[in-house]
């Protein structure tokens, strides 16, 4: 496993991190993921759809690991304008998915906020399913009543960093996750 103090790039501002999840623990994870979904779907063809930028590297990695006929879609998501957050995501992209079977890639459920928007706006859209996908989801009482279908890691209400994820815009190219401190 690669320390973060390997990366060319500085630590955190106040170089506090620690390593959350490996990169092994996650490659066989995803890989267990893939494996479900591929039982789940051996009879269909699923459009995955990986919310950008945190889920880019996340959804390489599953989708190079499922044996089924696929489909990929990209939507990127705005949470906020300047410095406020809105009431409620905006798609920036929009995608068909009229009477397909969609997986959503999302690399952390937090609030849910965005995974719930998400699955509302494709079903109404006339998707003939939505499930969701997530690698991290946040042990947290949650606004928003929503579980998704396939989890990676239920991880502490901590900040991370690395794997997709980002700090600042730094740190989503480490193939492990760090914690912030």
């Amino acid at each position: 496993m690669r320390d973060i103090r390997d990366t060319k790039h500085s630590y955190p501002p106040d170089g506090g991190y620690d390593v959350l999840l490996g990169e092994e623990d996650i490659n066989k994870r995803i890989k267990e993921l893939a494996e479900e979904i591929e039982k789940d779907y051996r009879d269909k063809v699923p459009t995955f759809i990986c919310i950008l930028k945190g889920a880019f590297i996340f959804c390489a990695d599953i989708i190079r690991k499922i044996h089924l006929p696929l489909n990929i879609e990209f939507v990127k998501i705005s949470t906020y304008k300047g410095k406020f957050k809105n009431k409620t995501p905006e798609v920036i992209d929009n995608v068909d998915v009229r009477n397909k079977d969609i997986i959503i890639l999302d690399e952390i459920v937090d609030s849910g906020e965005t995974a719930k928007y998400l699955s509302d706006l494709f079903l109404s859209r006339e998707a003939k399913s939505v499930k969701i996908c997530a690698l991290l989801i946040k042990k947290r009482k949650r606004k928003i009543d929503i579980s998704p279908d396939y989890i990676g890691f239920q991880i502490p209400d901590i900040f991370v960093a690395g794997y997709g994820l980002d700090y600042n815009e730094k740190y989503r190219e480490l193939p492990f996750i760090i914690k912030i401190k």
